[in-house]
């Protein structure tokens, strides 16, 4: 008799370690203490993960295929996967343990010890769920100088045959991202996401993670994320009909009190299992031909998944776990309190925050150009915003976070995944939202008290990090401008700069 485990965001039936399950089997899953608190996950991601996995184990079920399934508050339940691993193994004559691979490094240093610890052969076999396993990246990566997502893209792009002519890519270029980058357009209406109502099982839940997990980050209610696969695929049809005809055009745009604007907010699916990537780029692709959809919405849409998505998963695997380590530009300050509090006079940061804690979601520009800008140019400590990244957001795990997190957020890697940080003044956010009207920093004021404290941080950033950073050839323009500043002008962005920092040490509302 074998013992197969399902992990949180293995819920997918074709899973690798359930395809060639026989009757005779024990099929295990398990909400435990170890996963759900080696950090503290937002209150709406726990119920979004722990509701998935018991309507999976249900589907399981129904289907004929009956799981062991261990609640949290379960009183035999040991607290982590090999205590119950080791738990059904003494209760069952189980000859060997099988699990798909897990997707955290952490996690496959810990599986690696089981066989020992329980005595018994455990065979972890590949997640075949993507489209690019860790040895054809590496393959891909080596003898490389460079390695720029969008080489990998396209060569993704060839192997799987999407958005392809006989002559090269349709269109006639592979990336149509000069073309997505418009700022909101006023009277812009935008179309709510998918809302799934809570049913019985997940109602259970909220009220699981409203006793257990009080001190958590995020507001618990109102929860409306699907927990079903055919959910999952109402939610993946939403997007398609309603918001991707404009997705490209308004991808980078943030819009006060608008926070799902036009994108799929279908990451948390597909990192959990309940949608493949595949089949989801062929849905887009559709949409291109049917005519419902331009060509640099649905490009736009399909680089996530077919290009990003698994370059950083490639990336992750590549270099893990020398690259968790990383602070190239040696980045020490705590983070501040505002992110958890949303507490601080910056609007832009307000806004981000405040709708992360609501909805444990932040659309990519949220997240990379308010959010990740400010860690960047105040000089936070990577740890501390890898920890806050990995905990706020629903379809966070480490393998999709921490490079996008070390690599294009913080530069922490010294140019692996960014040939220069995303750094930007306040400039930025004010052309790609409409929240500096509502902020009693001014954008176009660059020093004093009612200056926007991105404007000095910029510049105090490139100032900071000179001796790293200026010989970077993407970066020469810009510190050519910042030698052409008069000591009078450089005294007023490091003075502005150290005022704000010693404000947030002092705990003041900045």
């Amino acid at each position: 008799m074998k013992l197969r485990l399902i992990l949180g965001d293995q819920l997918t039936m074709s899973l690798s370690s359930l395809n060639d399950a026989t009757d005779g089997d024990v099929l295990l899953m398990c909400e435990v203490r170890t996963e759900a608190t080696y950090v503290k996950h937002h209150k709406k991601k726990i119920v979004f993960l722990f509701s998935a996995m018991r309507h999976f184990a249900q589907l399981l079920s129904n289907q004929g295929t009956p799981v062991q399934y261990v609640k949290y508050d379960d009183p035999e339940n040991s607290g982590s996967l090999l205590g119950e691993v080791t738990r059904m193994a003494t209760q069952h004559d189980i000859s060997e343990v099988i699990v798909t691979a897990p997707a955290e490094h952490r996690l496959q240093v810990e599986m690696a010890l089981w066989s020992d610890a329980l005595g018994l052969p455990v065979t972890i076999r590949e997640d075949d769920r993507f489209l690019c396993s860790p040895a054809d990246f590496a393959a891909w990566a080596e003898g490389r100088k460079q390695l720029r997502m969008e080489y990998f893209y396209r060569d993704m792009r060839r192997k799987y045959s999407v958005l392809m002519d006989p002559d090269g890519p349709i269109g006639g270029q592979w990336n149509f991202d000069a073309e997505n980058r418009k700022p909101p357009a006023t009277g812009l209406t935008v179309p709510d996401t998918y809302h799934a109502p809570p049913d019985a099982i997940t109602q259970d839940v909220i009220a699981l993670v409203e006793t257990q997990f009080a001190d958590h980050f995020g507001d618990l209610l109102p929860f409306h994320f699907a927990v079903t696969r055919e959910q999952a695929f109402l939610a993946l049809d939403t997007f398609l009909t309603d918001r991707l005809p404009l997705f490209g055009d308004y991808q980078d745009a943030m819009i006060q009190d608008e926070p799902w604007m036009y994108h799929s907010h279908i990451g948390l699916y597909l990192n959990c299992g309940l949608l493949a990537p595949l089949e989801c780029i062929q849905r887009a692709e559709a949409a291109y031909h049917d005519g419902t959809a331009p060509l640099n919405a649905v490009e736009g849409f399909i680089r996530q998944i077919l290009g990003w998505r698994e370059y950083v998963r490639g990336i992750y695997w590549l270099k893990m776990p020398d690259y968790k380590a990383l602070n190239f530009l040696d980045a020490k300050r705590p983070l501040p309190a505002f992110y958890w509090t949303a507490d601080t006079q910056m609007n832009c940061m307000r806004q981000c925050i405040t709708e992360t804690k609501q909805n444990a979601y932040a659309h990519h520009i949220q997240r990379l150009m308010v959010l990740g800008n400010f860690a960047l140019i105040a000089g936070l400590d990577p740890d501390a915003v890898n920890e806050w990244y990995l905990l706020v957001y629903a379809d966070a795990y480490e393998w999709v976070e921490l490079p996008n997190v070390t690599g294009m957020v913080l530069f922490a890697d010294g140019g692996t995944m960014g040939s220069k940080p995303y750094a930007a003044s306040g400039t930025y956010i004010n052309k790609m939202s409409n929240y500096c009207g509502s902020c009693r920093y001014k954008p176009t004021v660059k020093n004093g008290p009612t200056a926007c404290p991105f404007n000095y941080l910029y510049w105090d950033f490139m100032d900071r990090n000179a001796a790293k950073l200026n010989r970077n050839p993407r970066m020469g323009m810009t510190y050519r401008t910042y030698a052409g500043m008069d000591d009078e002008k450089r005294a007023a962005i490091s003075d502005d700069a150290q005022r704000f920092f010693k404000a947030i040490d002092r705990g003041e509302n900045v």
